[in-house]
């Protein structure tokens, strides 16, 4: 069992809350913080939490706390960060990591010098249809991974600090294309370097400083293509889907918008639908179970398992800081509109890798392209000669 304190008692606070709390967990919450005493005092009676404070480093430090729980704004991650390093305190960090790569390398070295257990709170790399792709892919069921494309729309975030470019580090990339580069990065495979990042943003709706809409390009040195597309600016609810490109296969993913759950309502009714649904009135789109859809059960059976088993979990500090570093490079890429570098001074992963070379042999003289049966049952094949790059297509008996 690990008594667990949470940092923050807002939306995210209460998703966790209700994964570890709402399904009979063994982990307890024993303390809960938040800025507002009112907050906190809710949060502590909504769910039968037996402390609640205003005070971080009391919470942090509370004779009932194993484990700290990150639910807090971006710019509040460092400082609660070190107060757990300085408590050696396990701690468990909700996305992203920092609001930049230099944030997200002090944190991660930070609790590694501690010798304390971290962990990196990437709940949609830990959702069920996630988990099952992922294996998918390492059994080779696919080949090798070409294009990995990752979208997370909705209308916008709930809180005002999200839209505070100073407090988040960004917009919508830093929001939500954490999420998105990381789904990438566990397809592609996360010790493969990432190269550079063509990124295009803008502010097309929302009256505010930061990006609400952008998509990205994040190139692999093994030569594989990494994808994100965020909004804030995208109508009708949160859209979550994934697709992966490989020279075996493809897969397609779709998490939250289209979960084969549709209702239609006159809008009578009051009833909660999904997190960011925009109406409840027509066709609907409700989630069964929305913080196991979003895969926040898994995370947390991983999490606590790896730290009572002295193991490194799915996703660590460190993943999170290779996020920051994506992050960084296609804020600037936005800004310069062309093909910019991944800064990554501590790299733990391969190097020197190159793309596999796309010529496979069909016989001594020529290359193989492609083979497929017409509809008139014809089997033909498309060759070139490897000396004068002739295409030949030829009819196979």
């Amino acid at each position: 069992m690990v008594k667990i304190c949470i940092l923050g008692g807002g939306f995210i606070g209460r998703f966790y809350a209700e994964s570890l709390i709402g399904r009979r967990g063994k982990d307890p919450v024993k303390v809960i913080y938040a800025r507002r005493e009112e907050t906190a005092k809710r949060f502590a009676a909504d769910y039968k939490v037996a402390h609640y404070t205003t005070d971080m480093e009391a919470a942090i430090t509370h004779p009932e706390t194993d484990l700290v729980v990150i639910a807090l704004p971006n710019y509040v991650h460092e400082e609660a960060v070190m107060l757990c390093v300085k408590h050696k305190k396990a701690v468990l960090c909700t996305k992203p990591l920092g609001r930049n790569a230099k944030e997200a390398l002090r944190m991660t070295l930070a609790v590694e010098e501690a010798g304390i257990f971290a962990g990196y709170l990437e709940d949609l790399c830990y959702t069920p249809k996630f988990l099952k792709s992922v294996k998918s892919v390492e059994s080779g069921a696919i080949g090798r991974v070409l294009w990995a494309k990752s979208r997370e729309t909705h209308p916008g975030p709930h809180s005002d600090w999200f839209w505070d470019l100073e407090k988040a580090g960004g917009g919508a990339i830093v929001d939500m294309g954490c999420h998105c580069i990381e789904i990438a990065r566990n397809f592609i495979g996360k010790d493969v370097l990432p190269v550079e990042v063509m990124c295009w943003a803008d502010t097309q709706v929302k009256p505010i400083e930061a990006e609400d809409h952008a998509i990205g390009l994040v190139k692999y040195e093994n030569g594989a293509i990494g994808q994100f597309e965020v909004s804030w600016t995208f109508r009708g609810g949160m859209d979550l889907r994934d697709e992966v490109m490989g020279t075996e296969g493809t897969i397609w993913i779709n998490s939250f918008l289209r979960t084969g759950f549709e209702m239609f309502s006159s809008g009578e009714g009051t009833d909660y639908v999904a997190e960011k649904a925009e109406t409840t009135a027509g066709w609907l789109f409700p989630v069964g179970d929305e913080a196991h859809e979003l895969g926040y059960p898994n995370m947390f059976i991983d999490m606590f398992e790896s730290f009572e088993n002295g193991t490194q979990p799915r996703e660590t500090f460190y993943d999170g800081y290779v996020v920051n570093a994506i992050i960084d490079a296609a804020y600037k890429s936005a800004k310069t509109k062309l093909w910019e570098p991944v800064e990554l001074p501590v790299w733990r992963g391969k190097r020197g890798l190159t793309k596999p070379s796309v010529y496979t042999e069909y016989d001594r003289d020529h290359w193989f392209i492609k083979e497929e049966i017409l509809p008139n049952k014809d089997k033909k094949v498309i060759i070139r000669h490897k000396t004068t790059g002739e295409i030949i297509e030829k009819r196979v008996d």
